[in-house]
């Protein structure tokens, strides 16, 4: 080989070389820009969960040690917390339809005055904490209804008071409120640390980190990316207005149109359930989880039920075998064993006469699982979920305390008013709202009444209705509105 052909070569040889260093080293950036991503994203949950769960505790706390003066309101500030977190979980699932503009919206009529005293009470433990005031500051003069999608409204303003309270350490944090010609505007002004002009450009970037060094205090990272999010699918405007040493203010401007006419006061409801009529009936609980135990325990002992539970697959299926009950209430997930399992041996050594109701904080991620249960719901559910599904299963009678008799759902003119074309495929929809009722899969509800309304506007109130009842979680009365719509179809 020629002198200048191995030169040629060698240098050739040591481009190729670079080249694959150059290449090892952005793979190792890359690398290690993702794992930081995913410990930013570790401390953005942390940031969204934490303001409903300090207000769960910080009652809590207050009832166990007897200090608690209002117990009924605590235990009210506790379950609107809890389902704000569950809320926030499905809304950090909601991450990939924001960033795609997939993302629906519900309207409903909700009480103004009554939404913003919710705000205030879950934020005032923590505000309490650090020594700070938080204020309402609201007119007179309040529309007493306006439209709205009340889960997102509520993340969004929760989002950001609770940001004021965290990057404050003295002072206070007040929610300004003001309400014109169907504008409503939320101001947020805190007396905290401010922020630079070089990072109010980046805040509402995901994952990003502002007010000090990382670990110093948990970022704002996704919880203000979210909100702005939805303040823009929402159709209003957020802005940013801050000095270092001097607090922020984030002026939030929405439509929340007022309804032309109140709306009607919901029927009262039926007595709660205090027992049931015929023979006694025994329920086994399989879970691995003391607390859930100890939860069910409370609200099916007192009712009448027989209750035994066991903490792992065999103690289940021998409690099972001594036992004969009625009714199996199975978890999915068992530490280390699979329910699913659990439930396909129950099946072959009881047979169809025992009922089982699988319980998950997942969907089941297949056709084939779960084909040995009878019913299944999902975690965190509502008592009321629970009783109607004992009732569906083992074909009981409640006996309720004294009140209103709970009166039936108005009528839907139903399939009847849909056109012709359109009412088969709304029914078939409705089909599968039925057996997603059955097992509790939320999300795909929501789907499914989004297909129904897109059909066409005359199947728009069907999905209003059918939305107005999952957001209130009666999927009872969701199961028999998507009932009756496929019977007026037939």
């Amino acid at each position: 080989m020629m002198p200048g052909r191995i030169t040629n070569w060698l240098r050739g040889e040591g481009e190729a070389e670079a080249e694959a260093v150059a290449r090892l080293a952005a793979a190792k950036d890359a690398a290690e820009a993702a794992n930081e991503a995913k410990t930013r994203f570790l401390a953005s949950v942390a940031h969204e969960i934490r303001s409903p769960l300090n207000a769960i505790y910080g009652y809590a706390q207050l009832i166990e040690r007897g200090e608690g003066k209002d117990a009924l309101g605590a235990a009210k500030v506790i379950r609107r917390s809890a389902e704000h977190l569950a809320h926030l979980v499905e809304g950090l699932l909601d991450i990939a339809q924001v960033e795609g503009g997939a993302m629906s919206l519900t309207r409903e009529a909700i009480r103004f005055p009554e939404f913003l005293d919710q705000l205030m009470a879950m934020l005032e433990l923590q505000a309490q904490a650090k020594g700070l005031a938080l204020v309402l500051e609201r007119p007179e003069r309040l529309p007493e209804f306006v439209h709205a999608d009340p889960k997102r409204l509520r993340q969004v303003m929760i989002n950001l008071l609770a940001n004021a309270i965290k990057f404050t350490d003295h002072g206070s944090v007040t929610l300004k409120v003001d309400y014109r010609n169907q504008l409503a505007t939320f101001t947020v002004i805190d007396t905290g640390i401010g922020i630079a002009p070089e990072d109010a450009g980046r805040i509402f970037a995901p994952f990003e980190r502002v007010g000090g060094p990382a670990g110093e205090r948990p970022g704002v990272g996704l919880g203000l990316a979210i909100t702005q999010a939805l303040v823009h699918i929402m159709g209003g405007e957020i802005r940013l207005e801050s000095a270092p040493g001097e607090g922020s203010r984030f002026m939030v401007r929405l439509m929340l149109s007022e309804p032309l006419t109140p709306p009607s006061e919901p029927a009262p409801q039926a007595g709660a359930v205090t027992g049931y009529l015929g023979r006694e009936r025994w329920v086994l609980l399989i879970d691995d989880e003391p607390a859930h135990l100890a939860v069910v325990c409370g609200l099916l002992e007192p009712l009448g039920f027989q209750v035994r539970s066991a903490r792992d697959a065999a103690s289940g299926l021998a409690l099972a075998a001594q036992l004969q009950p009625d009714l199996v209430l199975c978890d999915v997930a068992l530490g280390s064993e699979n329910g699913w399992e659990v439930a396909a041996q129950l099946r072959r050594r009881h047979g169809a006469a025992l009922r089982i109701v699988m319980l998950s904080g997942e969907a089941p991620v297949s056709e084939g699982a779960g084909t040995d249960h009878d019913g299944f719901i999902m975690k965190p559910f509502a008592f009321d979920t629970l009783i109607d599904m004992i009732e569906s299963q083992l074909g009981i009678e409640w006996v309720r305390a004294a009140g209103a008799p709970r009166a039936a759902p108005p009528e839907l003119a139903g399939a009847a008013a849909l056109p012709r074309i359109i009412a088969p495929l709304a029914a078939a929809h409705c089909a599968e709202i039925e057996r997603l009722v059955r097992i509790g899969h939320v999300r795909a509800i929501e789907a499914e009444i989004d297909r129904i309304a897109a059909l066409a506007p005359e199947a728009v109130p069907l999905a209003e209705r059918m939305r107005a009842s999952l957001d209130s979680f009666d999927l009872k009365a969701l199961a028999n509105l998507a009932r009756s719509v496929r019977a007026d179809a037939a």
